[in-house]
């Protein structure tokens, strides 16, 4: 099945590049481009890509806040496209508010191209893009610098088995099924299922959203080892 993408960013050159890119792939097809987030919005509408590579910063509606449109529509709308933030350094404190509106992860706008290739991928499949070690420090940095609401949302893990909460521990600390299969001792696959009933119980879109909750809800402390 290809993958259709859409990409907004404000640079032209930047959507030529990464779309000549991803235009290459034979799995990849790139529907549409936008300079700014009220057009990307737009464009989304038109041609209901899979995956949206989202610039934080861009004129007119920043990439968080189109983020957010996209990820939570109006009533009648229901095309949902993964979101995908394109970051810098300098811009991380974005991040995290992407995360918890429902992004399913962030790259740098300087990485690879075989890691934006590889990004698509991931994200198009349903998971989340949070396996480096730099995404866990972020969250970890953002969860202890601009907290959730006072709501209590560990009450929401009251569901979750004793395993249930293992396992969202583990996620959020950056480990991958494997890892969690051979730290816990289980086959990937029961991992596999496990995280599947996590994300029933919780509510939860995806790994990141999981991840999100795991800092809010105080389970995993940030700078924790």
């Amino acid at each position: 099945m290809t993958i259709r993408v859409l990409i907004a960013d404000d640079q032209a050159m930047v959507r030529a590049g990464f779309a000549a890119l991803l235009n290459a792939q034979s799995d990849i097809d790139v529907v549409g481009d936008a300079a700014d987030g009220r057009q990307a919005l737009e464009v989304s509408g038109r041609t209901h890509p899979d995956v949206v590579l989202m610039d934080v910063r861009m004129p007119e509606m920043d990439g968080l806040e189109a983020a957010r449109r996209l990820l939570d529509p109006p009533p009648g709308v229901v095309h949902r496209p993964r979101v995908l933030m394109l970051t810098t350094f300098d811009v991380d404190d974005y991040v995290y508010e992407a995360l918890r509106a429902g992004a399913s992860g962030f790259l740098l706008k300087d990485a690879p191209p075989a890691d934006l290739i590889a990004a698509v991928r991931v994200v198009a499949a349903g998971d989340a893009l949070l396996a480096p070690s730099v995404t866990r420090r972020l969250i970890a940095d953002f969860a202890r610098h601009r907290p959730a609401p006072r709501r209590d949302p560990r009450l929401r893990l009251n569901g979750l088995t004793p395993r249930e909460t293992e396992v969202l521990e583990l996620i959020a600390r950056g480990l991958s099924n494997q890892e969690i299969a051979a730290h816990l001792v289980l086959a990937e696959q029961t991992v596999k299922t496990h995280i599947g009933r996590i994300l029933a119980k919780l509510d939860l879109r995806d790994r990141a959203q999981a991840v999100v909750l795991a800092y809010e809800s105080g389970l995993v402390q940030p700078g924790a080892q």
